[in-house]
């Protein structure tokens, strides 16, 4: 009998690695590495001083913390959101997970059961399909349309007595779109009304080219009933290691979701909350540079995508660390995605990877993860996929 773990398909990022097993690669024409959308560098030398303190001077974080969280990280967070989102937040409405994707696991463990289901948008990210898969949970599928933008009518016709959540990342991994407030808010109200939960996975949200909150979904006083928000700080500080998310819902959810912690990691790590916690109070100058920073990448890859689009591809979103493209040749996408490691040294992650098996639109499709290529390296990009003739 087949385990649930054994259904589900292989971490895509870990399959593409082994791509680079057979390559080589010279001085003058490196790897270019546009695969995984996570922080290469260390976080900046003042953070580093600020971990190295506590790691020398703070008994506590070598030790077990409360389940739900550092209690003053918890306190900040519901702080920043009240003010960001122009809403109420409470420290209550906080839990601190290892990392966003433990954060989506125990959201999934507190809504649904074997056989139930939740829709996903797609292209979607694909550790959310892998733990649907090993919760013994079906993934129905949303087509998204020009944008990648998914459509609140189209889900509406996908839920069935089993359907527990919608699930929207903004901006989007793999897609880079971000969706507009108006679709935010048609998809809450549309959770609202047929008794569903909205996971809301924001993880890239402090790169959003929008200079406001990027929806209003806090400002209802009854919000923590339908939404559930999901974050990441690892993209801000460059914490991936430290393994630091946050979970924004109800407390009576958060009561579920201490379960769930508490028998898997019982809590996230401590040093890592210390340092998000002191991030979030001393970086905010720094983390405005990085935005800029991913924004003008982004500008970049806009800039030069018309050298592409003159030989047939197309580009379906662009946002936060990705580009999400179309290409032209009539090789399928999971096999020219490692052809483009052993012919131009690109190394990047074909749609196929993000979508339904045997989709028709995924054979065409490729993302591309920027965040971690300057300038100098997205112009070195698009060269080298100009040459492509296959």
């Amino acid at each position: 009998m087949t385990t649930r773990t054994e259904a589900t398909f292989p971490p895509p990022v870990m399959e593409a690695r082994r791509w680079l097993e057979a390559a080589t690669f010279t001085a003058d024409r490196p790897l270019i590495n546009v695969s995984q959308a996570a922080p290469v560098a260390p976080p900046p030398p003042e953070m580093l001083e600020a971990m190295a303190e506590i790691i020398k001077t703070d008994p506590a974080a070598h030790l077990y913390g409360p389940v739900l969280g550092l209690p003053d990280l918890r306190a900040e967070v519901a702080a920043r959101w009240t003010r960001l989102y122009n809403g109420r937040v409470e420290a209550a409405n906080i839990a601190i997970t290892s990392g966003c994707n433990q954060a989506f696991a125990a959201t999934i463990a507190t809504l649904c059961t074997e056989g139930d289901e939740v829709i996903l948008p797609i292209p979607y990210y694909f550790n959310h399909r892998m733990w649907l898969d090993m919760a013994g949970v079906k993934t129905v599928a949303l087509q998204t349309g020009a944008g990648l933008i998914p459509d609140v009518g189209a889900a509406e016709a996908l839920i069935t007595p089993r359907t527990k959540a919608i699930v929207l990342v903004t901006p989007n991994n793999p897609g880079g779109a971000e969706y507009p407030k108006e679709t935010v808010a048609a998809f809450y109200d549309l959770c609202r009304a047929r008794g569903l939960a909205l996971i809301l996975d924001e993880t890239y949200r402090d790169f959003d080219s929008r200079e406001e909150a990027p929806h209003a979904l806090f400002e209802h006083f009854d919000w923590d009933q339908t939404l559930i928000q999901l974050y990441s700080f690892s993209k801000a500080y460059r914490l991936t290691g430290h393994r630091v998310g946050a979970i924004c819902c109800s407390p009576a959810r958060l009561a579920q979701v201490e379960k769930f912690l508490d028998t898997v990691t019982i809590c996230a790590n401590q040093l890592g909350q210390r340092a998000a916690l002191w991030g979030m109070r001393n970086l905010d100058d720094w983390l405005k540079g990085e935005r800029a920073e991913i924004l003008d990448r982004r500008k970049a890859i806009e800039e030069h995508f018309p050298r592409l689009a003159a030989k047939g591809w197309k580009l379906l979103g662009c946002g936060a660390y990705f580009a999400y493209v179309e290409h032209p040749f009539e090789m399928p996408s999971h096999a020219l995605a490692p052809k483009l490691v052993q012919e131009i040294g690109v190394l990047l992650l074909p749609g196929t990877m993000f979508m339904p098996q045997n989709h028709p639109e995924a054979e065409r499709q490729l993302r591309i993860a920027f965040a971690n290529v300057d300038r100098a390296g997205i112009a070195a990009l698009f060269e080298r996929l100009e040459t492509l003739a296959l």
